[in-house]
C-alpha cells in the first residue's frame, strides 16, 4: 500500500511539472485571472466543459485561446451568431459531381478544443446539436454517428449584460457544463501590467505548445486514481442536498434556489475536487478541494 502511494505521488508530481509548464506559457500573455485559468485546467483534467461568463474585455477569449495554443492539439474557434446553422457546426453531407457520391464534410466541432465564442447568440437548433457533442462525445450527420476526438473540450463564453439577439442556454445544456466560471475585473497593478504588455498595435507574443493530447489524457488518468475518502464524498453530497427540499427550507434558502441540484452535481464535485488535488500536488482529496470547486460547478450553481 505504501509503495502504491509513493508511485502515485511520483505521478502526481510529474503531472504537476507538466501543469507548471502550461501555466508559465499561458501567463506570457495572460495577466492575473488565476481563478479563470484554474477553472479551465480543472475542466481539462476532468474531461468536462467550461462556460465562461463576464463582461467584454476581461480576457475570456484570450485565456481560452492561449490555453488552446499551448496544447499541441486540433483547435477550432467558432463565433456563434443568430444565423448559425447546425451544419455549420457539426458538418454536413455534400455531393461530389465527379464521383456521383455523397461524402461527409466535418465541421469545426471535430477538434480537441472547441472555443464557442458568445454561445448564447446561437439559436436553439445549434444548441441542440452542440448538446449531443458535449454529452455523447459524438455527432450525427445524415443518420451516421461519428465520434469526436479524445480529449474533447468545449470552452464557451457568454456576455451577461447584452440580451438582444441572444438565446439563453436551456437548463439541459447548462447542466452539461462541468464548470461555470464568472470572470471578475483585474486589480489595479494587474491592469497596469496588461497595458505594459498589450498596448501595442500588434503585441509580439508567440505561444508555443508545451503539452500534447496524450499528456492531457495521462494527467486525467492520474486524477482519476486520486483517493477520495467516503467522508469527503459525504461532504459533497451534503452540499448538493442543501439545494433540495426540505433541507433548503430548513436553511432558509427557498427564496434563493428555484430547482435543486441533480445527482450529476455530486459527480461533478468529486471529479473537480480530484482535479484540484492534482493541481495542488496531493495524492488525495481534502475538504478544501470540495469547498473550492462547489461555487463553480455548473450543476450546483
Amino acid at each position: 500500500m505504501e509503495q502504491q502511494r509513493e508511485e502515485l505521488q511520483a505521478e502526481v508530481e510529474r503531472a504537476g511539472a507538466l501543469l507548471g509548464r502550461l501555466r508559465a506559457e499561458v501567463h506570457r500573455v495572460l495577466v492575473g485571472q488565476e481563478a479563470l485559468l484554474d477553472g479551465l485546467l480543472t475542466a481539462m483534467l476532468c474531461g468536462g466543459h467550461a462556460l465562461v461568463e463576464g463582461v467584454p474585455g476581461l480576457a475570456k477569449t484570450m485565456c481560452a485561446t492561449a490555453l488552446a495554443a499551448c496544447i499541441e492539439a486540433k483547435v477550432h474557434r467558432e463565433q456563434f451568431t443568430p444565423d448559425l446553422l447546425p451544419g455549420d457546426l457539426v458538418g454536413s453531407e455534400v455531393f461530389s459531381p465527379a464521383s456521383g457520391e455523397f461524402s461527409v464534410r466535418k465541421g469545426p466541432v471535430f477538434a480537441h478544443i472547441l472555443l464557442a465564442d458568445e454561445i448564447n447568440r446561437a439559436p436553439a437548433k445549434v444548441q441542440s446539436a452542440l448538446l449531443e457533442a458535449m454529452q455523447e462525445r459524438q455527432v450525427t450527420i445524415a443518420g451516421r454517428s461519428l465520434p469526436l476526438p479524445d480529449p474533447f473540450l468545449v470552452i464557451a463564453t457568454q456576455n451577461p449584460i447584452e440580451h438582444e439577439g441572444s438565446y439563453p442556454l436551456p437548463e439541459a445544456q447548462m447542466d452539461r457544463f462541468l464548470l461555470k466560471l464568472c470572470v471578475e475585473y483585474p486589480g489595479g497593478d494587474e491592469e497596469l501590467e496588461i497595458a505594459d504588455r498589450m498596448a501595442f498595435s500588434r503585441p509580439d507574443i508567440a505561444l508555443r505548445p508545451v503539452l500534447n493530447p496524450d499528456e492531457v489524457l495521462l494527467m486525467r488518468s492520474v486524477a482519476d486514481r486520486l483517493r477520495v475518502d467516503g467522508r469527503i464524498k459525504q461532504y459533497g453530497l451534503e452540499i448538493v442536498r442543501c439545494t433540495r427540499p426540505p433541507r433548503r427550507a430548513e436553511l432558509g434558502l427557498d427564496h434563493m434556489i428555484e430547482w435543486g441540484a441533480s445527482p450529476r452535481a455530486t459527480i461533478y464535485l468529486v471529479m473537480a475536487a480530484r482535479a484540484r488535488a492534482l493541481m495542488a500536488g496531493r495524492h488525495c482529496v481534502i475538504p478544501d478541494d470540495v469547498k473550492a470547486v462547489s461555487p463553480m460547478c455548473s450543476a450546483t450553481a
